[in-house]
């Protein structure tokens, strides 16, 4: 085993001075997550090639030091970061940001990203073959990687493609005797050594020749449209924790490094827009099951926002809406970065939260972001369902919905392309809206309790009603999701002095009663404690123990040490 300084020689000798950040101050906008999680790291490596990925990991475990691979740490559960300072070992946290790349197959059929390939800038890549990635709403637009989202079975938005999903992926593991491995099961032929495998695959040095099927593995999802249908089913349609979601690279959450990912594309359909709004539960329960068993084909998406959420969204998330509207989503992962350093120097001289007030400040000066015909359901309905579906299923959409409240509570409009857009927008910067809020309350805010869960496919009662010694402790509820899916998202803002891990807690037990998986989309990160066959997918992965220790609540011990890794 290595010194900490021997170590620190070898990463600089594989990418260089510049891009090893040791300090405080240098690293604070790697090690602390967007949400959640924080730690010390001895250093924070930017690996600009493939191979100079593979020099770094190869130094890290011969330095017998934790590795922590992250992308663009926008994860809502501390899952890309370190938790405190017990890991027993120095950490190495590995940004992935440099290692852009997407290459495409088959005639854009197929891509293939590397670890710093973006969701936005994949969607921007496959839009002139009029073709789209697995996600194109939410995380794509602040910079989240496509890797992230396969390594954490992140679900989305879109009804018909259930979580990011492959079978085919190039990836590094440490095995049990502690020795690092490249296992390259891209279906594709680049060599034998990881030296010729590694800098073929980033330079493209590859025919389509050297592409085969795969043998068969998917490159997606094959069967989530069929299980969502299932709208009489006991069960949830996804969740993180689902054995039969998990291969190699897919839902690995860290456990592997992985180089690159082979994924499936689709083709882009035109869409419209129907907002929905009712004050009756049942009433949603009822077109649910109707957009979801009644048409040839599937919606686009579904998402729903609650009244609350949608006004804490309206104030607290304009700036993310108005910058996205602006200057679409492309400066966006600039704009969090360089927030994050001017939080960080504001920090230094004991001020929290000034950047967040002053841009809270600024933006209430502004008029009203919002289409009027959005605010005008927010006035009269308490539930709000933003549908998209295809252009060619609208006029049969609207015939039916028109049928349905003739008889029905509550009512729906067809919006315009600019409504229909600031609508899924607005849905976006509700995501975002709590840790605003958080931060421009201190005073009276404790902080915030983020659920994202997954409800029985036949839960009727889907609208959560808190029993009231919970509900006291709670400044606001923020529910919004993918309701299709029956996928929520559910941000519970605590009043000072409360503990908000009780109230978590307290929560969990509520969810279990009612058959619900929790996470849904997220990942366990640093917040939830895996279940068993999560932990045991977790230990088959990496044996030593040497890539994101502690995820899921797991042993943060070289070699798991007495942790019998069957979660909590």
């Amino acid at each position: 085993m290595s010194d900490r300084n021997t170590v620190l020689e070898q990463l600089r000798a594989a990418v260089g001075d510049r891009h090893v950040l040791t300090g405080d101050k240098a690293t604070r906008r790697f090690r602390r997550g967007y949400r959640f999680g924080d730690g010390p790291v001895l250093a924070v490596v930017r690996p600009g090639t493939l191979l100079q990925l593979w020099r770094v990991l190869q130094a890290a475990v011969q330095g017998g030091a934790a590795i922590i691979l992250q992308a663009a740490n926008t994860g809502l559960t501390g899952g890309s970061t370190p938790d405190g300072d017990d890991y027993g070992r120095p950490i190495v946290l590995v940004s992935t940001l440099r290692l852009t790349g997407i290459q495409l197959l088959n005639e854009g059929r197929q891509v293939l990203c590397l670890p710093g390939a973006t969701l936005d800038r994949l969607e921007q890549t496959l839009a002139p073959l009029g073709r789209e990635p697995h996600s194109v709403i939410g995380s794509s637009c602040i910079g989240a990687s496509v890797l992230g989202g396969i390594c954490n079975n992140s679900g989305g938005a879109l009804v018909r493609r259930g979580p990011a999903y492959t079978e085919l992926a190039l990836y590094a593991q440490v095995d049990a005797r502690g020795e690092l491995q490249l296992v390259n099961h891209l279906g594709i032929a680049l060599g034998d050594t990881p030296e010729q495998i590694l800098q073929r695959l980033q330079s493209g040095d590859y025919s389509a020749a050297d592409v085969s099927d795969g043998d068969g593995r998917a490159a997606s999802d094959p069967r989530y449209a069929e299980e969502v249908r299932k709208v009489d089913a006991d069960t949830p349609a996804r969740f993180n924790a689902d054995p039969s979601r998990h291969f190699e690279a897919a839902g690995s959450a860290g456990k592997l490094a992985v180089f690159a990912v082979r994924l499936d594309t689709f083709e882009k359909e035109a869409a419209e827009v129907f907002y929905i709004g009712s004050n009756r539960t049942d009433s949603l329960t009822a077109i649910r099951r109707q957009l979801l068993t009644g048409f040839e084909r599937l919606p686009i998406a579904g998402e729903y926002i609650h009244r609350d959420a949608y006004d804490i969204g309206e104030r607290y998330g304009k700036d993310s809406f108005l910058l996205i509207d602006k200057l679409g989503t492309a400066r966006v992962p600039a704009a969090f970065a360089l927030k994050s350093r001017v939080d960080g120097w504001f920090e230094r001289l004991g001020l929290r939260g000034v950047t967040d007030r002053m841009m809270q400040l600024l933006v209430g000066l502004l008029p009203s972001h919002l289409p009027k015909r959005m605010g005008e359901f927010r006035q009269r309905y308490e539930h709000h369902l933003l549908l998209k579906v295809s252009a060619q299923d609208a006029a049969a959409t609207e015939a039916w919905l028109r049928g349905f409240f003739n008889d029905h509570e509550g009512g729906y409009f067809h919006c315009t392309a600019d409504e229909g857009r600031k609508a899924f927008l607005h849905r976006f910067a509700v995501a975002g809206a709590a840790v605003r809020y958080r931060e421009v309350h201190r005073r009276q805010v404790q902080d915030i309790v983020a659920l994202d869960i997954a409800l029985r496919r036949d839960d009727a009662d889907w609208f959560e009603q808190l029993p009231a010694d919970i509900d006291g402790r709670l400044l606001h509820k923020l529910y919004y999701g993918h309701f299709l899916c029956h996928v929520f998202h559910q941000d519970y803002i605590a009043r000072k002095g409360e503990d908000p891990m009780v109230i978590e807690h307290a929560m969990w037990a509520l969810l279990d009663q009612r058959g619900a998986e929790y996470p849904a989309e997220h990942n366990v990160g640093h917040l939830y404690p895996a279940k068993p066959a999560l932990a045991g997918f977790y230990r088959t992965l990496d044996p030593s123990n040497t890539f994101n220790p502690g995820i899921g609540q797991t042993s943060k011990a070289r070699g798991w040490g007495s942790c019998d890794c069957d979660g909590h």
